[in-house]
């Protein structure tokens, strides 16, 4: 099920955008730096070390993402559905929630 989403819409990590591509940009730069590490033979375990730190910094960036979700999006769902009075509002994204940090944990 694909949802359409408004452009003009302050997603729960807005505020720190910036710091999460910061994160991003340096992790991309150690994936390039792996990669220059395979193309001159490094060694095995060495480039086993870098993929380490890149898996646990994109953690990093995926557990700040779940946590603004759940500050921002659930929340928020919790109280449009308390004034709706449809529980279904927050339901939906609590599985949305639960859908993605399954996703994380394969």
């Amino acid at each position: 099920m694909s949802e359409i989403v408004d452009e003009h819409i302050n997603h729960g990590y807005t505020t720190d955008k910036d710091a999460y591509l910061r994160r991003l940009k340096r992790v991309e730069g150690q994936v390039r730096g792996i990669a220059r590490m395979v193309d001159e033979d490094k060694y095995c375990i060495d480039i086993l070390t870098q993929v380490a730190a890149v898996n646990k910094a994109l953690h990093a960036v995926s557990l700040g993402l779940v946590e603004d979700h759940m500050r921002h999006c659930v929340v928020g769902a919790a109280h449009e559905s308390e004034a709706t009075g449809n529980p279904d509002i927050v339901a939906a994204k609590v599985k949305e929630a639960t859908d993605a940090i399954g996703r994380l944990l394969r």
